[in-house]
């Protein structure tokens, strides 16, 4: 119980960051109309290439397995949101081609 006490208290700013930027999102995300969310996705493609990347620096730099764990989840999550966007992307424009 006194390990994972410590282990709050030394991540405590990281945590709260965490919670918070769920809370953000959701509360972003809830009131965009139905109709942005497509063009929102792509866009989203880059800022997850950014994570994508970030991600890595931090397992590069990993000295303990928590932030090696936490990176290596991060480019997990961060290539299916990437790969996803694209797979909607691609099903968006082929709305706007003309049919043979």
């Amino acid at each position: 119980m006194e390990e994972i006490l410590k282990f709050f208290m030394e991540y405590k700013d990281m945590i709260f960051i965490i919670i918070l930027s769920i809370f953000l999102g959701i509360e972003v995300i809830s009131h965009v109309p139905a109709v942005l969310h497509t063009p929102l996705m792509s866009g989203s493609n880059a800022i997850h290439g950014v994570v994508i990347i970030g991600a890595i620096i931090v397992m590069g730099h990993a000295e303990d397995t928590l932030p090696l764990i936490l990176g290596f989840i991060a480019v997990i999550l961060g290539t299916l949101n990437v790969v996803g966007g694209f797979v909607v992307t691609d099903r968006m424009l082929e709305m706007f081609r003309k049919k043979k």
